[in-house]
């Protein structure tokens, strides 16, 4: 009888610094080792913004140099959220993080994520979209969020899982666990796959 889940002899090496992305994979019951990584996260301008999840991706399993044993498979992600095809990267200050959740009020949005998967022998990559409907909110609501809750390092400003995403989010179409860092239902597919 084959073990179960399929890629448990595989030891996931997660190429990220997102404590939501360690949370989600450790709910895939497989091992996971974390590595660093350094690698500018720029793209060239003519990429569809679409495109820059999975670009991103793919330029950071690069930047992991060691080579990689016969059982362990290399994961790199990136997540971008776009809205009028106009890109929402991490914000830099509070200000702009108000003024993404501003754009985002009474709105739609969609959440990109790139992943690759990478072994000794094979790579494979992919992006998933989710769409994120937001509720309208007042700029008390914005300045409450932003100033209690960690805003700089996730992309559009929010996390799904957190005090905006419970009061905000009125509907989704598509992974919430992609919203949160990682389509884990795609990745558990794929991982039976090496």
């Amino acid at each position: 009888m084959k073990s179960f889940p399929p890629y448990s002899h595989l030891e996931l090496l997660l190429a990220s610094k997102s404590p939501r992305r360690r949370q989600l994979l450790a709910g895939l019951d497989v091992a996971v080792q974390l590595v660093d990584i350094e690698v500018e996260e720029s793209y060239p301008e003519t990429l569809k913004n679409s495109d820059i999840g999975e670009y991103l991706a793919i330029k950071k399993s690069k930047g992991y140099q060691k080579p990689l044993k016969e059982h362990q498979v290399l994961l790199t992600a990136d997540t971008v959220v776009l809205q009028d095809d106009i890109h929402f990267a991490k914000p830099i200050n509070t200000a702009e993080a108000k003024a993404m959740i501003r754009a985002f009020a009474n709105n739609t949005h969609e959440v990109i994520t790139g992943v690759c998967l990478r072994s000794a022998d094979k790579q494979i990559s992919f992006s998933e979209l989710t769409k994120v409907s937001f509720m309208p909110l007042s700029d008390s609501a914005i300045d409450h969020y932003v100033n209690h809750y960690e805003v700089l390092d996730k992309a559009g400003a929010y996390g799904i899982q957190d005090w905006l995403g419970l009061t905000t989010i009125k509907k989704i179409e598509g992974c919430y666990y992609n919203v949160m860092g990682l389509p884990t239902y795609k990745i558990f597919r794929e991982l039976a796959h090496f």
